[in-house]
């Protein structure tokens, strides 16, 4: 591979940004993570003089508007990042003639039904988040021919606010929590959705016929967040960490302003046929973010 292919990682504060900055990419590939300050992704003149100064062979698009229920009030906000910004990037990538691997989300299913949901499946966003996601979706195959739409759930990693953390810190106050045990999915590493990313880029920068379109990845299995909870406690307490007893109660236990899927489940076998990527175990990836939350803890 030709010396210093840049690809732009937007969102690179976020979880899935941080994991794809800290990838062991191949010798001759940098990224390229800039602020807010130096690429306003809701703005079409500074995609446009960003992408002029600065030419690159791929683009990957973790970032969005996450703040699932405040989205509910705040929908300018959610559509600008979700959609205005994709939409802004398909059109800079398809000019330029690259690339353009896109996030997206299981928020864009309704959660009807126990299966695993395909890509195919019919699309009924719950909310605000879910519909500006979907937007996000349909702005980029639509504008660039040459993209990936890649949607995964229930995100987890060492980085920023996630639902792990928050479960460690609770157990740090209390000996017991509540959690919702009739929402179920499929939890994920952002360091493995890192990996297929880099996977689906690599190969599309190297091979123009590589295939587009909706794929799904999620680390492999199945559980409610109430055996989430109970599992991150049980990797915990093998470290000497927090733990705390886990008590499942209904969603409608637990009132938010924006509902959410109760069937996040995402079949995988399209990302696995198309690009060889097959994930890990959840409770494998969640057992190594804990040990690695652990270390970091008792590290002097």
């Amino acid at each position: 591979m030709a010396e210093s292919i840049a690809i732009l990682v937007t969102g690179g504060a976020g979880q899935v940004g941080a994991e794809l900055q800290a990838h062991a990419w191949p010798a001759g590939v940098k990224v390229l993570a800039p602020a807010r300050s130096e690429l306003d992704l809701t703005d079409a003149a500074s995609v446009a003089a960003w992408f002029s100064a600065n030419p690159v062979a791929a683009v990957i698009n973790p970032a969005a508007y996450t703040a699932v229920d405040r989205a509910e009030t705040e929908v300018g906000a959610a559509f600008a990042a979700n959609a205005l910004a994709p939409a802004l990037l398909a059109e800079a990538t398809k000019a330029a003639g690259v690339p353009l691997v896109h996030v997206s989300t299981d928020y864009v299913f309704d959660g009807q039904g126990d299966e695993f949901n395909a890509e195919d499946a019919p699309v009924a966003p719950l909310g605000v988040y879910g519909a500006s996601k979907l937007a996000g979706e349909l702005a980029v195959r639509s504008g660039n021919p040459r993209s990936v739409v890649v949607r995964t759930a229930w995100v987890l990693s060492v980085h920023r606010a996630n639902f792990l953390k928050t479960m460690l810190r609770l157990a740090g106050d209390r000996d017991r929590v509540s959690v919702v045990a009739d929402q179920f999915g499929c939890p994920t590493s952002a360091r493995d959705i890192a990996q297929a990313l880099a996977t689906i880029t690599l190969r599309m920068m190297a091979d123009p016929t590589a295939p587009t379109g909706v794929y799904h990845f999620v680390n492999a299995g199945e559980t409610n967040w109430s055996g989430l909870a109970q599992e991150i406690f049980s990797q915990s307490a093998r470290h000497g960490g927090a733990f705390a007893e886990v008590t499942p109660i209904t969603t409608a236990d637990y009132p938010t302003p924006a509902r959410r899927p109760a069937n996040s489940r995402l079949s995988t076998a399209k990302i696995t046929a198309d690009y060889g990527v097959t994930p890990r175990p959840w409770r494998d990836a969640v057992a190594e973010i804990v040990e690695e939350l652990s270390n970091r803890s008792v590290a002097p």
